[in-house]
């Protein structure tokens, strides 16, 4: 039986294609090598959906945030290897997912717009350019921290319409000292901030959460897809929630630019499952 795994910071969505066609499917949490310890990410896995799978399992394929240098990738294959001790696991980074998923065999512009962001030109086979992907405090443009970031800012400093104001107070019961102590004090402030992407989403219809998501898109263009070449003539392709929900958005902003957006889809894993039974 073959385990594929697709894990973003937030979740990681498994599929096992079974030797007699079947498939089945389970969800996790997330894991990413840049904020959790080898030990963290093996206590994570330790659960029954994975135990239950040990004695069967003989390839696994993991597409993981931040699996993208040599060390993370070790790092998370030794994590994977304490609940299946076989020599065929694979790990690669979540890019690679998305450009499988999305293009097949076919060369595009592969992004992700998820909890984070990251975008490469794939030329059907491999990743052939990317942009940098320095994570939430230096980047992640477009994606659901970045977005929460500055709507967390806007908040502070009063910064967002009294009326939207108004609602956070009485849906989270927000203050300064909440939103630090989650920023700075606990675990994972990346998913703390993109959590508040699904109140602005439900909001998209007023101006100011319509341009908070537009402007994370922008960003995310000029720093990312129109850096590649000939980007014009390339269809450019999404994965992630923050990208599926507000793909209103996300073409608007892309039809601005003269940006050619043939798929969006929320996760890639469906994609993937597809890709590695033809190689079956």
């Amino acid at each position: 039986m073959i385990l594929i795994a697709d894990s973003g910071s937030s979740k990681t969505d498994w599929r096992v294609i079974r030797n007699d066609g079947n498939i089945s499917q389970f969800r996790t949490i997330g894991f990413n090598p840049y904020y959790q310890t080898q030990e963290d990410m093996i206590s994570g896995l330790n659960t029954p959906y994975l135990l239950e799978l040990k004695a069967e399992i003989r390839e696994v394929y993991f597409y993981g945030a931040g699996c993208t240098s040599t060390a993370n990738k070790e790092a998370v294959k030794q994590a994977i290897q304490s609940i299946f001790p076989i020599d065929a696991i694979y790990v690669d980074h979540d890019l690679m997912a998305s450009a499988r998923a999305t293009c097949g065999h076919q060369a595009g512009i592969a992004c992700i717009l998820g909890t984070g962001s990251n975008s490469g030109d794939y030329d059907g086979e491999r990743i052939i350019s990317s942009r940098p992907s320095p994570g939430y405090l230096l980047g992640d443009e477009g994606g659901g921290a970045y977005i929460g970031k500055h709507f967390l800012q806007d908040f502070i400093y009063d910064d967002m319409p009294p009326e939207i104001r108004t609602a956070v107070l009485r849906i989270y019961n927000l203050s300064i000292f909440e939103i630090q102590d989650n920023v700075y004090k606990k675990p994972f402030p990346n998913r703390y901030m993109a959590g508040f992407c699904q109140f602005i989403s439900q909001h998209k219809s007023d101006p100011y959460c319509y341009n908070l998501i537009y402007n994370a898109f922008r960003d995310f263009f000029h720093r990312h897809v129109m850096r590649y070449e000939n980007y014009q003539d390339k269809n450019v392709n999404f994965v992630g929630s923050i990208a599926f929900y507000n793909n209103d958005i996300l073409r608007k902003a892309g039809a601005d630019f003269n940006i050619q957006i043939n798929t969006i889809i929320e996760t890639p894993i469906a994609g993937l499952t597809l890709y590695h039974q033809q190689k079956i």
